[in-house]
C-alpha cells in the first residue's frame, strides 16, 4: 500500500475515531453524578480532552510510514 493511500484511509479513520471518541466521552460524562465537585469535572475533561491523541497518534504513525515497510 502506498503512503498516499494510507494517508487517505488514515484521514478518514481519524475522523471516525474522533467522532466515536467524542460520543463515548459525552456518554461517559452523562453517566457521572451531576453534583461532582468542580475539580473532579476539570480532571475528567482534561483526561477526556487529551485521550483522543493516543489512537490518533497510532493512525498518524501508520500513515507516514515509508512505502515498503511493514
Amino acid at each position: 500500500m502506498t503512503q498516499s493511500t494510507r494517508k487517505l484511509i488514515g484521514t478518514a479513520l481519524i475522523i471516525v475515531v474522533l467522532v466515536v471518541y467524542a460520543l463515548l466521552a459525552v456518554a461517559l460524562y452523562l453517566l457521572l453524578p451531576p453534583d461532582l465537585p468542580t475539580a473532579v469535572q476539570l480532571l475528567y475533561f482534561a483526561i477526556a480532552g487529551l485521550g483522543w491523541a493516543f489512537p490518533a497518534g497510532w493512525v498518524i504513525r501508520w500513515m507516514v510510514r515509508p512505502d515498503g515497510v511493514r
